[in-house]
């Protein structure tokens, strides 16, 4: 029997972290695209980890169910990475919510039913959550608090009141560092801890693709602008998630950590403050 590592979306963050932590243990790799979790799991495995793809959809809770039991199969779990979810160029509205709303407060509920005592997770927000005005003290508790299957029923997250793609993606950003505040009282109960990182623009295929679409410029624009004057790469993800999850971190549960080069001080302070 060996620990078990629970990593969701197959992509370079995820990678990272699971690279950084997953030595010696279990891994179970979980993306919507199996193609992607057996390119990453081909990479991992050739360098000596023990990697297992799986194919599951953040927005299921049986999904997320099937991949926590494939990962009882091999020991108990003693890590979550959760690095899935959709950006607000790649879905509509409603699987923005779906996914990275709904689906990571699953996740979060789900493994924290299992989490082995001393275990510890970190699910991967955004920067983006930081920029939306804020909400109130009642709407955070909500986001919060509010059982899952009801979240998505949440007056602030109807159709009607969400503008756009990038506003539902802010909205569910907002809410996965507010579960984790809710939900690391649990997974306290069960002697474990969870965490948030909040990236800005991280260098990834995709941010590629970003750069060289039609929002290339305002991404461009926002690194060189943000006191860091360059975007990042995973592996700085990774640094962070590194004191997360070992013994160093264990008084941080709770917790939302912001790594973003200062883009959101810039956004709130400095030259990226909107003109509107």
């Amino acid at each position: 029997m060996k620990d078990v590592m629970l990593v969701t979306g197959a992509g370079q963050i995820s990678m990272a972290i699971a690279r950084r932590m997953g030595y010696g243990k279990k891994i179970i790799l979980g993306d919507k695209n199996v193609d992607n979790a057996n390119t990453i799991a081909k990479i991992m495995n050739d360098a000596g980890y023990d990697v297992e793809p799986f194919e599951m959809d953040l927005s299921s809770r049986e999904s997320i169910k099937a991949m926590i039991a494939k990962g009882q199969e091999y020991g108990e779990i003693t890590m979550l990475v959760n690095g899935a979810g959709v950006s607000p160029s790649q879905a509509p509205i409603e699987a923005i919510l779906k996914v990275d709303l709904y689906g990571t407060a699953v996740l979060l509920e789900e493994v924290g039913k299992v989490i082995a005592k001393g275990g510890c997770g970190v699910t991967i927000s955004s920067q983006s959550g930081w920029r939306m005005p804020q909400l109130t003290a009642e709407e955070d508790r909500l986001l919060a608090t509010t059982p899952t299957e009801e979240l998505l029923d949440l007056e602030i997250l109807q159709p009607e009141n969400i503008k756009d793609t990038l506003h539902a993606y802010q909205m569910a950003k907002r809410c996965n560092e507010k579960r984790v505040m809710a939900e690391c009282i649990k997974w306290g109960e069960r002697g474990a801890r969870l965490n948030d990182i909040a990236p800005g623009i991280i260098v990834t295929p995709l941010a590629i693709d970003e750069f060289n679409g039609p929002r290339g410029d305002f991404y461009k624009n926002m690194f060189a602008k943000c006191p860091a004057g360059r975007p990042a790469t995973a592996d700085e993800v990774a640094n962070v998630a590194e004191l997360l999850m070992s013994e160093k971190g264990a008084f941080i549960t709770g917790s939302t950590f912001l790594i973003d080069g200062g883009a959101t001080s810039s956004y709130f302070y400095g030259p990226l403050q909107p003109t509107e």
